[in-house]
């Protein structure tokens, strides 16, 4: 199943977590590709559904596919996703209470300060996001 995440950075190079109210963990913003909907047309409309801002591309990290951090269950259902990653700027500030029903909270964090409870993602995540050169992942 194709799905989308992003890395958002602030001025003080500190990463963009949401606590997400479906697994009550703390992860990188991410969602569904709607049928019909290119990968970049759905991770700016995730940024909108689950931040109440607007954002734009800065740039594709990669593709994650691999089933030890893509498979996911629920209840009886297991999927497996292809996910599309990418590194935005929000173009407008969002509210630091923010919640609705995907959202619990929002916050940056300092790279060295990340949660250790994450929901699940590859374990390359944030290297990647924080690779300074062109290069395009694929794990």
């Amino acid at each position: 199943m194709p799905a989308v995440a992003a890395a958002i950075f602030n001025n003080r190079n500190e990463i963009l977590l949401q606590k997400r109210r479906d697994v009550n963990k703390w992860g990188i913003v991410s969602g569904h590709v709607e049928f019909g909907e290119s990968i970049q047309d759905a991770i700016l409309r995730e940024i909108k559904e689950e931040l109440n801002v607007s954002a734009k591309i800065i740039r594709f990290i990669g593709v994650y596919s691999a089933p030890e951090s893509q498979t996911y269950f629920y209840g009886k259902d297991v999927v497996q996703y292809v996910t599309s990653y990418f590194q935005l700027e929000l173009t407008e500030d969002f509210i630091p209470d923010f919640t609705n029903d995907e959202t619990l909270q929002l916050k940056f964090f300092p790279v060295e300060e990340i949660p250790k409870e994450l929901a699940l993602m590859n374990a390359n995540w944030l290297t990647d996001a924080l690779c300074s050169t062109d290069k395009v992942f694929i794990r």
